[in-house]
């Protein structure tokens, strides 16, 4: 018996991989986060399967499930949205099967940060602009942040941001970033990315706030924060594919 922590995209069903449609189709039991995970994404679950959603459970709960199939040899396909390794809070719950010897593995999925990306068409890492990108929350109702990981020590590199947890917070956001970026840095806030719904927002980090309160966005939203974010750059090419600039795969230059 295995459970299988299942990276579910960020809502599209067309998004998860194959590995992870496969596993869903095989596993008689299937918990997943409907308030994060829509239906569709499950819909694939074998006939007869048990499927809950664990929105309104607690850990304990849903590892007492988990445990009942453990008994019963039957695997557990415990889907989480986005990839499992960001945000999934799986680390408590391998904690609790560690301790009952019950067997895991993580599926990968397609993170929130580059479905948003693909959603905005942009590229997060533009040569001498910004070549990094940092994912990190805004503390609000969940655990505290570790000291040093603050928005302040993040904004001084100039790197991408992909802040999640943090759209009731855009003003205390705007008041730690502009000092750094400026009041004119792009912002995006893309709202359940991949959904039917899904909303793109695109402002400055001086006015998305004004568009995110006139959209009535209050939850499951991704803010994406940085010079990356603007088409008006004058940037070079990277090298990657600069004629100039051989590399082992292409050891000659080659002529224009």
């Amino acid at each position: 018996m295995t459970v299988y922590f299942i990276g579910a995209g960020p809502g599209d069903p067309e998004l998860l991989t194959l590995k992870a449609a496969r596993l869903i189709g095989a596993c008689p039991v299937c918990l997943y986060a409907g308030s994060l995970v829509p239906e569709a994404v499950v819909a694939c679950a074998p006939e007869g399967a048990m499927v809950m959603d664990t929105a309104p459970m607690i850990l304990d709960e849903t590892h007492g499930i988990i445990r009942d199939a453990h008994a019963k040899g039957q695997d557990v396909a415990r889907v989480h949205s986005g990839d499992p390794s960001l945000y999934g809070a799986i680390a408590e719950q391998i904690r609790r099967l560690k301790a009952d010897g019950i067997d895991y593995q993580i599926i990968p999925g397609v993170p929130a940060y580059a479905a948003a990306a693909a959603a905005l068409g942009t590229e997060l890492t533009v040569p001498e602009v910004a070549q990094s990108i940092i994912l990190t929350r805004m503390s609000m109702k969940s655990t505290g942040m570790p000291a040093g990981e603050t928005l302040e020590n993040f904004a001084r590199s100039g790197a991408t941001l992909a802040i999640h947890l943090g759209i009731r917070a855009l003003r205390e956001i705007e008041r730690q970033l502009v000092p750094f970026y400026g009041a004119d840095c792009p912002v995006a806030v893309v709202y359940r990315v991949g959904w039917p719904d899904q909303l793109i927002l695109r402002g400055t980090l001086g006015d998305i706030h004004m568009q995110v309160r006139a959209a009535k966005i209050t939850r499951t939203a991704l803010i994406m924060v940085g010079p990356a974010l603007s088409d008006s750059h004058g940037f070079p090419d990277s090298a990657l594919y600069d004629a100039a600039k051989p590399h082992v795969l292409r050891p000659r230059v080659k002529a224009e």
